[in-house]
C-alpha cells in the first residue's frame, strides 16, 4: 500500500494511475463538501472539478509532514469554495420547484434509491441548506467540517489555522445558531 507520500511523488512524475487513485480516493468527500456548501447539484460538480484541477496545478506543495494528503485536499477545496462563495455572494433562494428536483435526482439515481425517498430527502436536505446558508460563513464552515464531513477538531483546527478552542467554539455556535433556524423554519 502507498503512502500518500509516495501516491504524491509518483502522480508528479507523471503517473496518471496515481493521480486516477487520488480522485477515486477523494472524490465522493470533495464533491459533498462542495454540495453541502452550496446545496445544488450541477454547481458542486462544476466545483469538485475545479477543486481537482486547483489540487493537480498545486500538488507539488504538498508537504507529508505537515498532515495527512486528506487533510491538505480538504483545505485546498474549502478555500476554493471560499473564494467561489466571495466572488458570487449573491443571494440565492432555492426556487427550484419538486419537478425540477426530481428531474435532478432522476439524472444522479446512484444518489438516492428510490425516487420518492429521494424527495423526501431533498426537502430535507434543502431545508438544511437553506438554514446553513443562514448561518455566518465561519460557523457554518466549522459545522460542515465537523458534522457533516467527519473531520476531528484537530484537522479543523489544522485546515482553518485557529486554535481548537475557538473550532469546538464555532462548532458550538454554530450548531446553535442551525437548530435556531430549523426549529423557526418548521413553526412557520
Amino acid at each position: 500500500m502507498q503512502t500518500d507520500a509516495d501516491l504524491v511523488r509518483h502522480c508528479l512524475t507523471g503517473d496518471r494511475g496515481s493521480w486516477e487513485t487520488i480522485v477515486r480516493q477523494h472524490h465522493q468527500r470533495l464533491y459533498n463538501l462542495a454540495y453541502r456548501f452550496t446545496g445544488r447539484f450541477d454547481e458542486a460538480e462544476d466545483l469538485t472539478q475545479e477543486i481537482f484541477m486547483k489540487i493537480y496545478r498545486t500538488l507539488t506543495s504538498y508537504r507529508p509532514e505537515s498532515g495527512a494528503l486528506v487533510t491538505w485536499i480538504v483545505r485546498v477545496g474549502r478555500n476554493h469554495l471560499i473564494d467561489h462563495y466571495r466572488k458570487y455572494k449573491t443571494e440565492r433562494t432555492m426556487t427550484d420547484s419538486i419537478e425540477v428536483e426530481y428531474e435532478k435526482v432522476e439524472e444522479n439515481p446512484a444518489r438516492y434509491p428510490t425516487p420518492g425517498e429521494a424527495l423526501e430527502k431533498s426537502e430535507l436536505s434543502r431545508r438544511v441548506h437553506r438554514a446553513l446558508l443562514r448561518v455566518s460563513e465561519d460557523l457554518r464552515e466549522a459545522v460542515i467540517l465537523r458534522d457533516l464531513e467527519e473531520f476531528t477538531y484537530e484537522e479543523i483546527a489544522d485546515m482553518l489555522k485557529a486554535p481548537i478552542g475557538t473550532v469546538k467554539s464555532r462548532i458550538n455556535r454554530g450548531r446553535a445558531e442551525l437548530a435556531k433556524l430549523l426549529n423557526k423554519e418548521r413553526r412557520q
